[in-house]
């Protein structure tokens, strides 16, 4: 089940994702920023963030009863 941290961080990595592809569509196909600052926002956003949303679980309390 996905808690209140799982659904930050997936929305972390949806934003980063906009931001990513509009990195990606700002000038001309020679600009820095949409040749080496785009694809590493995206890279970071689909396989580190994104995936830590959703397979993160936090620390389970032992319950005593």
């Amino acid at each position: 089940m996905l808690n209140k941290k799982n659904i930050i961080l997936i929305a972390i990595g949806v934003l980063l994702l906009v931001i990513g592809f509009l990195c990606l569509a700002t000038g001309p196909a020679d600009n820095p920023v949409s040749l080496t600052v785009a694809p590493l926002i995206l890279v970071v956003a689909y396989m580190v963030v994104i995936p830590l949303g959703i397979l993160f679980t936090g620390k389970k309390q032992d319950k005593q009863d």
